[in-house]
């Protein structure tokens, strides 16, 4: 699958941004800062998982002076989550350990209106796809509080607020920004805008700096919304991001989807299924064992370790295996093994939760 170097970011799509530099420099992003990274004390920014930002030192100070904050993200339920979702929910969480105002939507409306009807054909499957996000969610330790479903937000300002943004986009500036004009997206956008500026109206909880951490492929939304928070008449903070990078598929050139199954390691897997996707990965092991032993493995590639990187908590652990491998005492085998050992359990204890919630999700989704 195609790699994006350019500046042509699809929102959308399933290529995965490789040239970061490109990237920074066309839309002006700001390198995330080492020494907050050193402050937050979290390994998605002690690793450089998290690079880039947008006025992340507003919601610095917020957090630094225990002042609240507005943390606000959302996925579309248009499909199973994989542990490349698990990536927002982590990052999610770890601002809802700062004290923050926590807004977690799950967009059903969005994967209906965004998605074509393949594979999301009406509006029953994205709610049917929101029960199974949000049974996941409440595993993964967000609280129903947390959550959202755009289809059934209890406070109704949610979508006068939508229609209020839609004056705000014109024609030419959505195409200019995305390069298109397909009328679901453009209906789909305004309630992402909307999801991310209606925390800060006073019938929610009022103005105050907002943090959203997405991929480098989500930028054009961020720049749009920024655009529209300053031409509103609420005297609204301009939101703040963060991005992290992507993480990688199990296969060369493609991020995690759920569109390409191959390439991802889903939650709701069964332990056999997951196993034999991390066997198959991609590895940066050499042809023999004779030859790795000699040259190490590299870990620039090897996908495995990425996915440990972007998952596995114990830092120091994940070094000490990084070197063995890279070294060449240990083998491609025994880390895709060492991976095995540490997400199958993962997952199986994710799944019991998961199973145990689904009621409960069924009365958020469905109300």
């Amino acid at each position: 699958m195609e790699c994006v170097v350019l500046a042509e970011i699809d929102p959308w799509g399933s290529a995965s941004v490789t040239d970061y530099g490109h990237v920074f420099k066309e839309f002006g992003l700001r390198p995330f800062p080492k020494a907050s990274a050193s402050f937050l004390n979290h390994f998605l920014f002690g690793r450089g998982i998290i690079i880039a930002h947008r006025d992340f030192e507003k919601v610095a100070k917020c957090i630094e002076s225990k002042k609240p904050f507005v943390n606000i993200t959302g996925i579309a339920s248009s499909g199973p989550y994989h542990f490349g979702h698990k990536v927002d929910v982590d990052l999610f969480r770890f601002f809802k350990s700062k004290g923050a105002k926590n807004f977690f939507a799950v967009s059903d409306l969005d994967a209906f209106l965004s998605r074509p009807d393949s594979k999301i054909p009406d509006l029953a499957t994205a709610k049917k796809w929101a029960v199974k996000n949000v049974a996941d969610l409440l595993a993964f330790g967000l609280d129903e509080e947390d959550i959202y479903v755009q289809s059934n937000r209890k406070n109704k300002r949610y979508y006068e607020f939508a229609f209020e943004l839609s004056k705000k986009i014109t024609k030419n500036t959505f195409e200019a920004v995305y390069g298109h004009v397909d009328l679901g997206k453009v209906a789909a956008n305004f309630l992402q805008y909307a999801d991310i500026l209606h925390p800060q109206l006073l019938e929610f909880e009022g103005p105050m700096p907002s943090i959203t951490g997405i991929g480098l492929d989500q930028d054009p939304h961020a720049r749009l919304t920024r655009d529209i928070a300053k031409r509103l008449p609420y005297k609204l903070e301009v939101p703040s991001f963060i991005y992290f990078m992507h993480q990688s598929g199990l296969q060369p050139g493609s991020k995690m989807s759920a569109s390409h199954p191959e390439t991802a390691v889903f939650m709701s897997d069964s332990p056999k299924d997951a196993e034999k996707k991390i066997k198959r990965a991609f590895s940066g092991g050499q042809p023999t064992i004779e030859e790795h032993r000699q040259k190490g493995g590299n870990l620039e590639i090897d996908l495995v370790f990425e996915m440990l990187k972007f998952h596995y908590p114990n830092t120091k652990e994940l070094e000490r295996i990084g070197k063995e491998f890279s070294s060449g005492k240990m083998l491609a085998s025994e880390l895709k093994q060492f991976a095995i050992d540490f997400f199958v359990p993962l997952l199986k204890g994710h799944q019991e939760k998961a199973s145990e919630n689904m009621k409960k999700a069924e009365k958020i989704v469905y109300g």
